[in-house]
């Protein structure tokens, strides 16, 4: 299963980990200007100097240069305050999502004492309801004050996180809304509404093993999925190597599609419907990147599907088709030896 080099958590939390700066010395996937620092490819920029931050240094995270998943870096003055603007292109696209799973990272992360003191929609580069905004206090038992915000623009995730001590948590909140007020997108009118999300409980029982009766079509991987936080419930759990994870469906829809996020890094695991009802198309999404793996005659249960996670599942062990996508937009749609260009 395709993992993401350096999750943004980790990211935000070790600045100077080995893989971040290799990272680092990758292409460059920004240009800066006199005053803001820009990513070409997503239209968007922030100043280098915003709300007593500082930009320290920009790279991307994604392999072989493709411009999908970037980072800048920013520090207050004494390098208490760390701050971390990402623009990512995830082929599973939902800033409520992204915001769900970063709210279970972090409250995973910085331990039970950790109070969510903040989460709803903001507003950015004057549309409304653009940006999820949260703020989280006493994390690591009370030293730490971290926040972060996200807003979905056209095929982009942008993502802020921001920490510092507790004692400076005034300098933290408002360097968060001031990276968010600095944002400045080329087309404002790409930014999608998004609200947090809540999903409410809707169990349904586990109807035994699920088994895959078609190959995949690299057709049918040739572009990234978009999603705003469409109504989902929780029809149960999976308990995986890593940990609990949430088996989402469709609200109010028959046979709707279901979906099980992993991470706050854009990996998530798709069922959507077949054609004429042959059952569930399984995708697993990343940043960049869509794997597919063929058809099922019904969802796989939850063992199944923790099988898939942890990579032992015997009929998922390799992708039939994946699609790469660049920033540029171009699509490379890989199925065993044939690769081709979109």
């Amino acid at each position: 299963m395709p993992k993401r080099a350096l999750s943004i958590l980790s990211a935000v939390l070790a600045l100077s980990a080995p893989a971040l700066v290799r990272a680092a010395e990758e292409q460059e996937a920004w240009t800066p200007t006199t005053t803001a620092l820009r990513a070409d490819a997503a239209g968007i920029s922030l100043p280098q100097t915003v709300g007593g931050l500082s930009l320290s240094k920009s790279g991307e995270l994604s392999k072989g240069g493709r411009g999908v998943d970037n980072y800048a870096q920013y520090l207050s003055d004494d390098g208490a305050i760390q701050a971390t603007l990402y623009v990512y292109l995830p082929s599973y696209a939902d800033a409520s999502l992204a915001a769900y799973m970063t709210d279970k990272a972090i409250m995973a992360r910085f331990g039970s004492k950790t109070r969510r003191t903040a989460y709803g929609s903001v507003p950015v580069a004057g549309r409304s309801h653009g940006a999820i905004r949260a703020v989280y206090d006493d994390a690591a038992d009370g030293a730490l004050t971290t926040a972060a915000a996200v807003v979905h623009s056209g095929r982009w995730l942008v993502k802020l996180r921001i920490t510092g001590p507790a004692d400076r948590r005034g300098e933290v909140v408002s360097g968060l809304d001031a990276m968010i007020g600095g944002l400045k997108f080329d087309d404002a009118g790409a930014i999608r509404a998004a609200t947090p999300a809540r999903f409410p409980a809707c169990p349904v029982a586990d109807k035994g093993d699920a088994r895959l009766t078609e190959p995949s079509s690299p057709g049918r991987a040739a572009r990234p999925a978009s999603h705003d936080g469409g109504a989902h419930c929780v029809r149960g759990k999976v308990e995986a190597a890593e940990g609990s994870y949430d088996i989402l469906q469709q609200a109010g829809v028959q046979d709707g599609a279901v979906i099980v996020p992993v991470d706050d890094a854009g990996t998530v695991l798709a069922f959507d419907p077949a054609d004429a009802s042959k059952g569930y198309r399984l995708s697993i999404h990343s940043v960049g990147q869509t794997d597919l793996y063929g058809v099922y005659d019904k969802v796989p249960s939850a063992r199944q599907i923790a099988q898939i996670i942890d990579g032992k599942d015997p009929q998922t062990a390799q992708a039939g088709a994946v699609a790469a996508f660049a920033a540029s937009g171009e699509v490379t749609v890989r199925k065993g030896t044939t690769t081709t260009t979109q």
